[in-house]
């Protein structure tokens, strides 16, 4: 390759087309075990997507929030460095991975 591309995400979020009835973010985090469980679920109960990139073992560090989002129905799928956390209703679709 090249010369490449070049790849302009500043105006972006206004150029992606969502459902009217889409109330949620993405919220970007660092899941290292200084933010609390509680802030973790507050945004899922918000309907907002966590892309949390983990910084040390995902297990220990998810421990305290993974259940309740799973057993309300939302999503947890760990792909490279980084937890995806849904909440219900919002699919994660990993046909291209």
């Amino acid at each position: 390759m090249g010369d490449g591309f070049n790849l302009d995400l500043r105006n972006a979020e206004e150029e992606i087309d969502l459902p009217e009835e889409f109330e949620g973010h993405v919220t970007l985090g660092v899941l290292d075990g200084t933010t609390p469980d509680s802030e973790w679920l507050d945004e899922i109960d918000s309907g907002n997507v966590l892309l949390l990139a983990v910084d040390g073992d995902l297990n220990e560090l998810a421990a305290g929030f993974a259940g309740d989002v799973k057993d309300g129905g939302g999503t947890l799928m760990h792909f490279r460095e980084f937890l995806v956390v849904a909440p219900p209703g919002v699919g994660v679709d990993t046909d291209r991975l």
